[in-house]
C-alpha cells in the first residue's frame, strides 16, 4: 500500500498559515509563533493579504503566490472565509487542513449551514480536514505545533485525541508537570471530516505511538469509530474517557430494557467489544496507558497482595472488591511453601501480611512464591517505611523475584523521602509503581480489563447462530404487517410469535376477546392459568393491575376476566382494550426470573442486555450489555457479569439453572437483531430459567421502518462474520477447495502459508524481502474489518488439517468508492486455476458492496499476475516514475 492519506497531516513537508498576524494573542499570531518555536524544520508560509511580512517571515496574499507545494494548511480566519480558502487549497494541491476557526455548527442554524458548505467544499476538492472549531494538532517528533495552545508537548510514545480543545490544554499542562510526552496530540473540534475512526486507523500503524488516549464527548459515525478503534486496539493499548456519562437520555421508554440501558451502558459495551479500556479521570487514563504501553499484561484478574502492614493490605483488598478484581486463592502447595519460608507469623492468606519487620528475603520469598502459583495472575508488593524496614533493599528483592517472569508485578512503596531511592530502582527496572494502594489496584484492574476486552475483540460471530435455522420470512411478515397497519408495537401474540420464529421457547399464549373465549382457551391449555390484559397502549401490565395468576377454574376465570377489564379501564380510560390473553401457569420450584432485551442506541445501534427479571427490574438495576452479533463466548461473559448469575448456581436446595439454554437464547436474540433492522426495542420479561431450560412468559417489541436501500447489517456497529460469502468447489483432480473470509483463528494457517512461500513469491507479493510475518502483520492480516476490507482464503484439507493455499484481499480506499487489492498463491498450487477463481470471487464481493473501481500495483516481472489481470478485464498502465511497476485497474 502507498502512503497513508493522513501522512500530510502528521508529517507535512511544508505548512501554510491562513490568518497569520502579529496581533498579540490572536489565534493567527499564536499558531504561527508555535510553529516557528516548536522546532518544525520545513518551510512555513504565512498568508494574509494585509501584511508583507509576519513575525519575520515573508507573507503572501494567496496560496498561489507561494510558488511551491504545500502539504498542510492551518486556517485561523473568520468562519465565512473558510470555504473559499479550502477552494484555494484544492486548486493548489493541498490535501490536508486544520481549521481552527470557530463559528460553525456550535453556534446554531446559520453556523450549521456554513459547516455543510465547508464539508462539501473539502470533499469536492479532496482536502481532508481536522476541525473546525478545534485547538489544532501537535506532532512533537517533527516539531509540529499547529495549535494556539500555550503548551508545547514534549516527545513521547502516547497519542492523545480529544474532542475538547480546553481539556487538551489541561491534559497537556497536567502531563508536562509529570514529564509525560506525546507522539501526537489532536483536537477534533466539530470533526466534520477527520474523526476518531480515521485518526485511530492512522495511529494504529504509527511506529512512534505505543498507546492511545481518547477523550470522547460524542460519536458521529459508530461504524467508522468501531473500525478505527478495533484496528488500533489490536496493535496497541487504547484508553478512553467518555464525558456525559449521566445524560438524561431517554426515558419515557416503552420497555424495561429501554429504561435500564442508557447510552453510557452501550458505549461501555462498545469499548469492551473493541478491546479498549475505559478510565473515568485523567489520572486514571494516564495510569492505564502507562502500565499498558509499558508492556505489562495479565492473563486474568486474580491478584496476590504482599504487604508489611495490615492496614494497607485491607485498603488494597477493599479497592479490589470495588474494582471487580479477585483476590487470588493461593494453592495449598503455595501456602505450605510460604509457611516454610516465612515462618509462623505470616497471615496464611491473601493479602499476605509479612508484618512490620519483614526483611528483603521475606519479600523475595513471598513475591516469588505467588508468581509461581498458577492461581495468581499478578502480584502487588506494598511497603510502609517502619523502623525496622529497608525500603531499597526490599525493592531489590522484589525486582529479583520479578526477573524473567511474564506475570505483572506492581509496587506501592508508601511514603515519600524514605522510599524515593526504592521508587527510582523500580523505575529503572520498568516495574510499575504507585503511591497509594488504591492506585495500584486500579492499575491492575486495567490490565485485567485489557485482557478480558482483548478476548472479546477476537470474537467474530456470524449473523446467525445456526443451531436451527430461524423462520426469517415469518418474522419479517409479522413486522411488515404491523408497519403496514401503522403500528410501532407488536401485539403480545405477535411478539411471542416473533420469538418462536427464532426458536426461543415461549409459553403458549391465546388471545381472547371476552370471558367465553378465555374459558375456551383455558380448557384447551389446562388449569391453572394466568390472565393478562391485551392492549397496544399498555406495555407494563402489572403497573395497571393487568395480570391475574393461578386461576383454577372456569367460574374464577370469568370473574377475574370481568374484574381485570373493569380495573384496567378505570386506570387507563385512554387505552384500547382488545380483550385478554390466557397462558398456562409455569410452575417449578427451581425457577428464576430473568430479563433479556434489546434496545436501539441512537449511536451504536442495537444492543442486547441480560440481567435479573420480574416486576422489580428497574429497582434491581442488574444488567450487562453487549453489541451484537453474539457467540457462545460473548453470551457466557454477559451472564457471568450479572449479579443474578450467582442465583443461577445451586442455591439453597435449588438445582443449578441450565446456563447453556440461556446462552442459546442470547444467541437467538442476536440472530433476531441481525436479521431485523426494524427492531427498536425488545423485552423478554420474565424469561424463566430452571434446571431443564428456559421459557419466555411475556414479550413486547417496538418497531420502526428500516432505512430504505441500506446495505445488510448497516444498522449494526459491528459487521458480523460474512459466512454467507463462503463457497466450495472441486478442482479437476477432485481436491475440494473452500473459499471463505479469513477470521482471527486463522492466524496459525496464515503464518504457515506465508512461511511456506518461496522468496520469489514473497517478493512479488510484498515487494520486499520477508522471512516471516511479524506479530503485528499477522494481527493486521487475520483480524480484519469486514466493512472496510475483505480477505478471502482458499483452504484445502490435508491429513485432517486445514491448509491455506491462497489468499486475496482488498482494502477500501478513503474515498469509499475504490479499493486496492493483492493476491498470492502458494507455489505448489500454481496453474490450478485457484488464483483466477479467488479473484473472480473477490471482484463479485466488491461489486456487491458498491465499490466502483478495483486497482493494484504489480511488479513488471510478475508476468503471470499481469496476464491474469488482463484475462479478468483489468486495464494495465505504467506508474509514473517507476518503470518496474504497473498499475492494474478494473471498473466494477
Amino acid at each position: 500500500m502507498g502512503p497513508h492519506y493522513l501522512d500530510r497531516l502528521f508529517a507535512p513537508r511544508s505548512v501554510a498559515v491562513f490568518g497569520a498576524t502579529e496581533r498579540v494573542e490572536a489565534v493567527g499570531e499564536i499558531v504561527l509563533r508555535n510553529l516557528r518555536q516548536g522546532g518544525y524544520e520545513g518551510p512555513i508560509h504565512p498568508i494574509n493579504p494585509k501584511h508583507a511580512t509576519v513575525q519575520g517571515l515573508k507573507c503572501h496574499a494567496t496560496l498561489a503566490e507561494i510558488g511551491a507545494s504545500v502539504d498542510l494548511a492551518v486556517i485561523a480566519t473568520p468562519a465565512a472565509t473558510v470555504p473559499a480558502i479550502l477552494d484555494q487549497c484544492g486548486a493548489a494541491g493541498v490535501r490536508a487542513a486544520v481549521v481552527l476557526s470557530a463559528g460553525f455548527g456550535e453556534t446554531g442554524e446559520p453556523g450549521r449551514a456554513l459547516e455543510q458548505q465547508v464539508r462539501a467544499t473539502a470533499q469536492a476538492r479532496g482536502v481532508r480536514l481536522v476541525g473546525p472549531n478545534c485547538l489544532g494538532i501537535m506532532v512533537p517528533r517533527v516539531g509540529l505545533n499547529a495549535t494556539f495552545s500555550n503548551n508545547q508537548a514534549p516527545p513521547g510514545q502516547l497519542a492523545l485525541v480529544s474532542q475538547s480543545g480546553a481539556l487538551c490544554t489541561a491534559i497537556l499542562d497536567w502531563a508536562q508537570a509529570r514529564g509525560i510526552g506525546f507522539s501526537a496530540v489532536v483536537s477534533l473540534g466539530n470533526a466534520i471530516d477527520v474523526d476518531f475512526g480515521d485518526l485511530l486507523g492512522y495511529l494504529a500503524l504509527d511506529a512512534s505511538t505505543r498507546g492511545i488516549l481518547l477523550y470522547i464527548e460524542s460519536v458521529h459515525d459508530a461504524r467508522n469509530f468501531m473500525s478505527g478503534l478495533r484496528a488500533a486496539a489490536r496493535l496497541k493499548p487504547v484508553v478512553a474517557i467518555k464525558a456525559g456519562r449521566h445524560g438524561e437520555g431517554a426515558h419515557a421508554a416503552m420497555s424495561h430494557t429501554g429504561a435500564l440501558v442508557g447510552g453510557d451502558d452501550v458505549f461501555d459495551a462498545a469499548l469492551r467489544r473493541a478491546g479498549a479500556v475505559r478510565a473515568y479521570t485523567v489520572q486514571q487514563m494516564f495510569a492505564a496507558a502507562e502500565i499498558l504501553a509499558g508492556g505489562s499484561r495479565a492473563h486474568g484478574n486474580r491478584l496476590a497482595i504482599v504487604t508489611n502492614g495490615g492496614g494497607p493490605g485491607v485498603m488494597a483488598a477493599d479497592r479490589a472488591a470495588e474494582q471487580g478484581v479477585a483476590l487470588a486463592q493461593l494453592s495449598d502447595a503455595t501456602v505450605n511453601e510460604l509457611a516454610r519460608r516465612l515462618g509462623a507469623r505470616w497471615s496464611r492468606g491473601n493479602p499476605i501480611d509479612l508484618l512490620g519487620d519483614a526483611g528483603p528475603e521475606l519479600y523475595r520469598a513471598a513475591v516469588a512464591g505467588c508468581l509461581a502459583d498458577p492461581a495468581v495472575d499478578g502480584v502487588l508488593a506494598m511497603l510502609t517505611p517502619q523502623a525496622m524496614t529497608h525500603p531499597r533493599a526490599a525493592a531489590e528483592a522484589v525486582v529479583a523475584a520479578a526477573k524473567g517472569v511474564s506475570k505483572p508485578v506492581l509496587a506501592c512503596w508508601m511514603g515519600d523521602t524514605q522510599v524515593e531511592p526504592a521508587r527510582e530502582l523500580f523505575a529503572r527496572h520498568r516495574i510499575p509503581q504507585f503511591e497509594t494502594p488504591e492506585e495500584a489496584v486500579e492499575a491492575f484492574s486495567y490490565l485485567a480489563a485489557h485482557r478480558r476486552n482483548q478476548d472479546l475483540l477476537l470474537q467474530v460471530p456470524g449473523p446467525l447462530s445456526y443451531h436451527e435455522p430461524p423462520d426469517i420470512d415469518r418474522a419479517r411478515g409479522l413486522v411488515r404487517a404491523a408497519l403496514t397497519q401503522g403500528r410501532d408495537t407488536l401485539t403480545d401474540a405477535e411478539a411471542m410469535a416473533l420469538l418462536e420464529a427464532f426458536h426461543i421457547p415461549v409459553i403458549p399464549t391465546v388471545a381472547a376477546r371476552d370471558a367465553d373465549a378465555a374459558v375456551a382457551a383455558a380448557e384447551r391449555l389446562g388449569y391453572p392459568v394466568a390472565l393478562k390484559i391485551d392492549s397496544p397502549q399498555i406495555t407494563h401490565k402489572t403497573d395497571v393491575g393487568g395480570v391475574r395468576l393461578d386461576i383454577a377454574g372456569a367460574a374464577e376465570l370469568r370473574a377475574a376476566c370481568a374484574d381485570l377489564i373493569e380495573s384496567v379501564r378505570r386506570q387507563r380510560p385512554d387505552a384500547t382494550l382488545r380483550g385478554v390473553t390466557v397462558e398456562p401457569m409455569a410452575r417449578n420450584p427451581n425457577t428464576r426470573e430473568l430479563l433479556v432485551g434489546v434496545v436501539a442506541d441512537p449511536v451504536f445501534g442495537p444492543a442486547v442486555s441480560c440481567g435479573a427479571g420480574g416486576t422489580l427490574v428497574e429497582l434491581l438495576h442488574d444488567r450487562v450489555v453487549a453489541l451484537p452479533p453474539l457467540n457462545d463466548f460473548i453470551a457466557s461473559e454477559m451472564i457471568a457479569g450479572t449479579r443474578v448469575s450467582r442465583l443461577l448456581q445451586e442455591f439453597r436446595g435449588m438445582k443449578p439453572a441450565k446456563l447453556s439454554a440461556l446462552v442459546t437464547v442470547l444467541r437467538r436474540v442476536s440472530d433476531l437483531v441481525c436479521a431485523l433492522p426494524e427492531l427498536r426495542e425488545l423485552d423478554i420479561n420474565p424469561l424463566v430459567i430452571d434446571d431443564r431450560g428456559v421459557l419466555a412468559l411475556d414479550a413486547r417489541a417496538r418497531i420502526a421502518p428500516a432505512v430504505p436501500g441500506a446495505r445488510p447489517y448497516a444498522h449494526m456497529a459491528i459487521h458480523p462474520y460474512p459466512a454467507e460469502l463462503s463457497l466450495s468447489y472441486s478442482l479437476p483432480d477432485g481436491t475440494d477447495v473452500t473459499l471463505r473470509p479469513i477470521r482471527p483463528e486463522d492466524a496459525r494457517i496464515e503464518r504457515e502459508f506465508v512461511r511456506g512461500l518461496s522468496p520469489q513469491a514473497k517478493y512479488l507479493r510484498f515487494m520486499q524481502s520477508l522471512q516471516e510475518l511479524t506479530p503485528e502483520m499477522l494481527v493486521r492480516f487475520t483480524q480484519i474489518d469486514y466493512d472496510l476490507e475483505m480477505a478471502l482464503i482458499a483452504v484445502v484439507s490435508q491429513g485432517g488439517q486445514a491448509r491455506e493455499v491462497a489468499v486475496a484481499r482488498y482494502v477500501i480506499n478513503p474515498d469509499r468508492r475504490s479499493c486496492e487489492f493483492a493476491i498470492v498463491v502458494a507455489d505448489a498450487w500454481h496453474h490450478k486455476g485457484i488464483g483466477h477463481r479467488l479473484m473472480q470471487r473477490l471482484i463479485e464481493i466488491a461489486r456487491m458492496r458498491g465499490i466502483e473501481t478495483m486497482e493494484g500495483e504489480v511488479l513488471t516481472q510478475n508476468t503471470e499476475m499481469l496476464a491474469m489481470a488482463a484475462a479478468l478485464g483489468f486495464g494495465i498502465s505504467e506508474v509514473a516514475g517507476s518503470s518496474g511497476v504497473r498499475r492494474v485497474t478494473l471498473a466494477l
